[in-house]
């Protein structure tokens, strides 16, 4: 192709920003993505300072987010994507239960959210759905969603995460990946009191009685994305 059409076709291409730690599902996703006419990944990095300056620089169309950055929060991210960059759209991509966690990435300001598991049947098309500016969810949460609207699916019936709010939630995974009350502290720029708070808060809302039993169902939240 001579070089002015190529220069004249990458400019119609949707520009996407790829943020995940996970190299090996990393590689796949953009794999995807290139294989798609009119997409292209001008960026992939793993950390939230990292997107961010990222984002500030070459302002891409969307910014594909994973919930579990290593010691990060996703959700934590796209709440600053919007705050900082509100042309800026995003879409969340995790292994966790879309049941706990998509709601909160819609309100938190992503356009939609995909399940690791059903990433190559979902993942395009929910990528050309947020580009058009409209919201993607799985029928599946739809479905939920109407049901809980008109009354017909019990709160009881629903995974107790949910009733964790964003940070409890940040600091049960963050226990799952083997980290002291003193560390998640410093991570989260909190107290230790205010730590030992979230998770006296986690076990009420659990119905855990244990340290020991805490740290056992967190590790499993994080190994799996659902309680058993």
């Amino acid at each position: 192709m001579p070089t002015c059409l190529a220069e004249a076709a990458d400019a119609v291409r949707k520009r996407l920003l790829v943020v995940d730690d996970h190299p090996v599902l990393c590689r796949g996703l953009i794999a995807l993505i290139e294989a798609e006419n009119g997409l292209a990944v001008h960026g992939a990095v793993g950390t939230r300072v990292a997107a961010l300056e990222t984002i500030a620089i070459s302002r891409p169309d969307l910014v594909i987010v994973d919930l579990a950055l290593g010691d990060e929060d996703g959700l934590d991210l796209v709440k600053e994507i919007k705050a900082r960059h509100p042309g800026v759209r995003s879409l969340v991509l995790s292994m966790y239960d879309e049941e706990v966690f998509a709601e909160r990435a819609l309100c938190a300001g992503a356009l939609g959210y995909v399940t690791k598991q059903q990433l190559e049947s979902t993942v395009i098309a929910a990528i050309r759905r947020v580009l058009a500016g409209e919201t993607y969810m799985s029928e599946a949460l739809q479905r939920r969603l109407a049901e809980r609207c008109v009354g017909a699916r019990p709160l009881e019936t629903a995974s107790p995460v949910r009733t964790l709010s964003d940070r409890e939630l940040q600091v049960f995974r963050l226990v799952g990946q083997g980290r002291t009350t003193r560390q998640i502290a410093g991570l989260l720029n909190r107290s230790v009191k205010t730590v030992e708070s979230h998770l006296e808060h986690i076990k009420n809302k659990l119905a855990i009685e244990s340290a020991a039993e805490l740290a056992q169902r967190a590790a499993q939240w994080v190994t799996i994305g659902r309680l058993g």
